[in-house]
């Protein structure tokens, strides 16, 4: 005898994106009657009440078979044994009306002993699913299915350069790709070049490059990495203003590190891409204050000679780089 169809799902973890998708393809899997809009409800967990779950989940479906009832962000505020919220959902989801889907939607991983999971664990009528984002070994793997999902092929090279410019947020990588695969088609792989040309984290990835051979003092690897800037055909001063940025920032991320503060708020703070952010809070330990400071006084006056006439860019960054990197750095 086969296993009926669940009525209620706990759908958890952090891999929102394909959480999203998974979501949305239930959907329209459910909906063979053209009103799945009039059939479906949508709740935020931070403000619906029992009594609103109750009456839309006993809700009769209007001229179709199903309606679906989707929960977001509800069950991780109630992990509490005893908790009136949660003994009536757990008292609602085994008796659920056989037209209707209810769907809780979270977006970090429930414990594992958390009573909802369990009881959609152990019910005929539950069903569980864990979305975990793919490690970072695996990440070059997903972007070249997503790829082909979005109709292209892209270069191992390339998406693990894509990878490690952006990092683990999915949303923006699948943003990426498919600009990418608009951009180049069907008929051949997108490249690393394809890369250096449209996606604009990897130009702030090779100034990060930049930035840590300043950091070792490591003046051939910090000449070379300048050279690449240029033949990309980034200007002289664009250079020098994102170095100043990049400075600037490891101010920023030093001080609110040393008050004890983790990448995730100064992200926050800073209103920085988390990507970024973390990059910076493990660049800035290769630095204390006093340096960071004096190398951006060094910056400024660089800027103030490019202005004032007194260098070329191309003569003042070659310097630059010279004299952070030299003996006589700061």
């Amino acid at each position: 005898m086969s296993k009926p169809a669940p009525t209620f799902y706990v759908f958890h973890g952090d891999d929102e994106l394909t959480c999203a998708e998974t979501v949305a393809e239930l959907r329209q899997r459910l909906d063979d009657s053209g009103v799945a809009d009039l059939n479906t409800t949508v709740f935020d967990g931070q403000k619906v009440t029992l009594t609103e779950l109750r009456n839309a989940c006993e809700a009769i479906p209007f001229l179709a078979e199903r309606r679906l009832v989707i929960v977001e962000g509800l069950l991780s505020r109630l992990q509490r044994k005893g908790d009136r919220f949660l003994e009536g959902l757990l008292e609602l989801a085994p008796r659920l009306p056989e037209t209707t889907r209810l769907i809780f939607v979270e977006n970090c991983a429930l414990p594992d002993d958390h009573p909802m999971l369990q009881l959609a664990q152990r019910h005929p009528r539950g069903y569980v699913r864990r979305f975990d984002p793919p490690t970072d070994r695996d990440l070059p793997r997903w972007i070249a299915q997503r790829a082909r999902r979005h109709g292209g092929r892209i270069a191992p090279q390339a998406a693990a350069r894509l990878a490690e410019a952006i990092g683990s947020d999915l949303r923006l990588l699948d943003q990426e790709i498919l600009k990418l695969v608009t951009y180049v088609g069907s008929e051949r792989e997108i490249t690393v070049e394809d890369i250096a040309r449209l996606v604009p984290y990897v130009q702030q990835a090779v100034v990060f490059d930049l930035v840590d051979a300043l950091g070792r003092r490591d003046g051939r690897t910090a000449a070379s990495t300048l050279q690449r800037l240029l033949d990309r055909g980034e200007h002289p001063m664009g250079i020098l203003a994102m170095v100043v940025r990049q400075f600037r920032l490891l101010i920023q991320v030093a001080e609110l590190r040393r008050a004890g503060e983790s990448a995730t708020t100064i992200a926050r703070i800073l209103k920085l891409h988390p990507y970024p952010a973390r990059k910076l809070f493990v660049q800035s330990t290769n630095f204390t204050l006093a340096q960071l400071e004096q190398i951006y006084r060094h910056l400024l006056t660089t800027d103030a000679e490019i202005k004032q006439g007194n260098l070329s860019p191309e003569i003042a960054l070659d310097l630059l780089v010279a004299g952070l990197t030299g003996r006589s750095a700061p």
